[in-house]
C-alpha cells in the first residue's frame, strides 16, 4: 500500500511562513520586552512571569521561559485528555515552536535586566510584537495554545456560554496580582492592566487591516474593456446587470466584484486606463462569505 503524498502548494508555504513569523513576533515581545519587565499582562506568559518571581531565586535554572515551556506543555498534556483532537496540531506547534524559540533567544542572548530604561517604550514594543504576532497567527487560524486550551474545555465540559468572559477574568487576575509581586513599583502594575485591556482592541484592529478586502462597483456603458482582466489577471468573478442613469436616461451595465486591497488597485489602474469615463465606487469590507473567502 502506497503511502499518500503530501502536496505542497504555494499556499501552504505561505500559510506556514505567516504562521511561522507571527510566532516569532510574540516569541521575540515576551522575551524582549515583556518578561524583564514584568509586564504581566494575563495568558501563560504573565502566570510564568509571577511565577518567575518567587521560583528563580531558588531555582537559578528555572526562568521564565522554562516556566512557560512546563507550563504549556502540562497544558497541551490536559488537552489531549480532555479534548481528544480538538487540541488540534496547529495548537501543538504554535506551543512548542513559541516555548522553544524563547529558549534559543534565551542561549543567544542572556536577558538579566530590561534592555533600555524606557520603560514606556519598552511597553510599546511588546504590545505591537505581541499583538500584531498574536493577530497573524488568529488568523491563520490557530493558536498559540496556553490559556486557548482552558477555553476550549471550558467550552466542552460547562455551560458557561461567555468563555471569552471567563478568560478575561483570569487575566486581569494575573494582572491586578502585580500590585502586590512588584509592589516596589506601581508602574509596573499600571502598565499591566493597561496592557490587558489594550491587547483586545490591538489584535482585532490587526487583524481587521490584515482580512480587510475592497467592494468595487463599476459602472460603465464598455463593460466588455473590464470583464477580461477581471478573470484572466485577477482571477476573480464579477456579478453583471443593467441599470439605467437618472439624468441621462442612457442603458448601462453595473459590475459587481470583490477582491484584496492590490488587486483593486491594479483593477483602478486598468479601468482608467481603458475606460476612463465609466464611474467607480470603491468600499473597504472585513467580511466577505462565500466561495473562494471564507466559509459560511
Amino acid at each position: 500500500m502506497t503511502k499518500p503524498k503530501i502536496k505542497i502548494t504555494k499556499a501552504s508555504v505561505k500559510y506556514w511562513i505567516f504562521l511561522n513569523i507571527g510566532i516569532l513576533l510574540v516569541s521575540a515581545g515576551v522575551y524582549f520586552f515583556k518578561a524583564p519587565n514584568n509586564f504581566a499582562t494575563g495568558g501563560v506568559s504573565g502566570l510564568a512571569i509571577i511565577l518567575a518571581k518567587f521560583i528563580t531565586p531558588k531555582v537559578s535554572w528555572l526562568g521564565q521561559p522554562e516556566i512557560t515551556a512546563i507550563i504549556n506543555t502540562l497544558l497541551l498534556i490536559i488537552g489531549f485528555i480532555f479534548l481528544g483532537r480538538g487540541c488540534s496540531l496547529k495548537t501543538v506547534y504554535c506551543t512548542l515552536a513559541y516555548s522553544g524559540e524563547m529558549e534559543i533567544m534565551q542561549l543567544i542572548y542572556k536577558m538579566n535586566k530590561p534592555l533600555t530604561n524606557e520603560l514606556f517604550l519598552e511597553f510599546v514594543l511588546m504590545m505591537l510584537l505581541t499583538g500584531i504576532g498574536s493577530a497573524i497567527i488568529f488568523n491563520c487560524k490557530a493558536s498559540s495554545g496556553g490559556t486557548d486550551i482552558i477555553a476550549l474545555i471550558i467550552k466542552k465540559y460547562t455551560n458557561l456560554k461567555d468563555v471569552g468572559l471567563a478568560l478575561l477574568v483570569t487575566d486581569f487576575a494575573v494582572a491586578f496580582s502585580t500590585f502586590f509581586v512588584f509592589s516596589y513599583d506601581i508602574r509596573i502594575g499600571l502598565y499591566s492592566m493597561l496592557g490587558l485591556f489594550t491587547k483586545a482592541f490591538l489584535i482585532d484592529g490587526v487583524i481587521e487591516n490584515i482580512v480587510k478586502s475592497k467592494y468595487v462597483m463599476i459602472i460603465t456603458p464598455n463593460p466588455e474593456t473590464v470583464t477580461p482582466f477581471i478573470l484572466e489577471r485577477l482571477h476573480r468573478s464579477y456579478t453583471s446587470f443593467k441599470a439605467q442613469g437618472g439624468y441621462s436616461g442612457e442603458e448601462r451595465t453595473v459590475l459587481v466584484t470583490v477582491c484584496k486591497k492590490l488587486e483593486a488597485f491594479k483593477l483602478k489602474s486598468k479601468i482608467h486606463e481603458v475606460d476612463p469615463d465609466a464611474f467607480v465606487i470603491l468600499c473597504d469590507t472585513s467580511e466577505i462569505m462565500g466561495r473562494g473567502w471564507s466559509n459560511l
